[in-house]
């Protein structure tokens, strides 16, 4: 009877050593390892990509996109359901993200992607220019895969200047040279396609307008 209590001690003993060590390790110096090797080595990353204002305020992710609703100001996102809308550049409220999985002649996305291509046309026609409907590329009426999509393609930046220059009282040359300025690259040169991150261009906008 002994034996089996002593035993049965132990046994807990061991089992409280083995996961108070587990627990130092696992709980504490291994969050605080990577913790440190991310801020050390992914400052940004780790902290959420935050983007900044003039001010140094954070306005929001540059990984997120944002919406900017009916609000012409400013350069429009793609449109998804995911985005949160944000007509003043300070706030983000995320709503849900995915595809609609809809083929490509679904009647519903058809309809929708039509109505999307005449909504840019109508938005970005100002006095002495009106765009064709063959000028509106793909990603100005379609979602990326996620909703989220943080970035435009150049060419739906480009439409979009004459108008943000009229709405924001600015040469339209100046407006061109802030997309320009925020135009990126492919990934390592060959991956992906050439982007511009709608967060951040808006941001040097609003600093540009005054």
């Amino acid at each position: 009877m002994n034996n089996a209590v002593g035993n049965t001690a132990r046994l807990i003993g061991a089992g409280l050593r083995a996961l108070l060590v587990l627990t130092v390790i696992c709980g504490v110096l291994y969050p605080l390892a990577v913790t440190g090797i991310a801020q050390a080595a992914f400052h940004d990353q780790a902290n959420g990509s935050e983007v900044k204002d003039h001010t140094g305020a954070v306005v929001g992710s540059s990984v997120i996109g944002q919406g900017y609703g009916d609000d012409l100001r400013w350069f429009q996102s793609r449109p998804a359901a995911g985005l949160g809308q944000n007509t003043i550049n300070t706030q983000y409220a995320l709503l849900v993200s995915g595809a609609s999985n809809k083929a490509a002649d679904n009647p519903d996305l058809v309809k929708a992607v039509r109505e999307a291509q005449q909504k840019v046309v109508a938005d970005n026609t100002v006095p002495g220019f009106t765009p064709t409907l063959a000028q509106v590329p793909a990603d100005a009426v379609t979602s990326s895969g996620s909703g989220l999509d943080p970035a435009i393609s150049p060419a739906y930046a480009a439409l979009q200047v004459r108008r943000i220059a009229a709405k924001n009282h600015l040469p339209v040359a100046k407006v061109e040279q802030l997309v320009a300025a925020h135009t990126e690259g492919r990934t390592l040169g060959f991956m992906g396609d050439p982007r511009v991150n709608v967060l951040e261009l808006n941001v040097a906008l609003k600093s540009l307008a005054g």
